[in-house]
């Protein structure tokens, strides 16, 4: 199960959901409370996922429930990566593996994005899959993609190994599997390490306009 443990004064949110790690209410209940317990005993946050594992996605179980469920899942799901966002201590994505859809959704909330070397995906399939994207997925991606690569990266779901995906900007670097953790805890701590209020005064200065702009398609889903 998704778990939160305090290393050093960063809250390491390892995600733990299954072969997919799929974005579930368990996951979402857990990353809250990882946030909360950030807020109150820690610096920074770490995000990480599982061996050749980031996150697949949404938990499709729930969207075969019917559409009161998927709308349910993708508000909650919504709301959380806002909390990412907008989270005002520095918060660092461990991609491990495989980041799709919800899962390249994370890295696009996150503030700092490491990645791991090898033969995985990381991004935006909702239009191969038929799925139009939400105001939060489109809003991540003019924010954190870089332009020349949003018609690729939004319109037309390419996915990018992660060498690519730094110049693409689901990431902004990449490590072999055996040091990604060690790099993003230093990167976690050296980040932690600047003046907190600072930050997230900054942070929220940079990213309010849009936080507001998903806010309000929360309220009026």
């Amino acid at each position: 199960m998704t778990a939160c443990v305090i290393e050093d004064e960063i809250a390491v949110i390892s995600l733990d959901e299954g072969k997919a790690n799929a974005v579930s209410h368990s996951l979402i209940d857990a990353v809250n409370d990882g946030l909360n317990k950030a807020e109150s005993e820690a610096k920074a946050v770490l995000i990480r996922g599982k061996p050749n594992i980031f996150s697949a996605g949404f938990d499709l179980k729930e969207f075969k429930k019917g559409p009161e469920a998927t709308k349910q899942l993708v508000t909650r799901g919504t709301e959380v990566l806002l909390r990412i966002f907008m989270h005002p201590q520095p918060v660092i994505a461990e991609c491990t593996g495989h980041a799709v859809a919800a899962g390249a959704f994370i890295l696009l909330a996150a503030d700092t994005r490491l990645g791991t070397s090898g033969d995985f995906k990381i991004g935006l399939n909702e239009t191969a899959i038929g799925f139009e994207l939400p105001t939060f997925g489109l809003e991540f991606a003019k924010a954190r993609l870089s332009k020349r690569h949003l018609q690729a990266a939004v319109v037309q779901a390419q996915l990018y190994d992660p060498d690519t995906a730094i110049d693409v900007g689901y990431l902004d670097s990449v490590h072999d599997a055996d040091s990604v953790h060690d790099t993003a805890m230093a990167c976690a701590k050296a980040l932690a390490a600047l003046p907190g209020e600072a930050y997230g005064q900054n942070k929220r200065g940079l990213r309010g306009e849009i936080g507001a702009i998903i806010e309000a398609s929360i309220a009026a889903a």
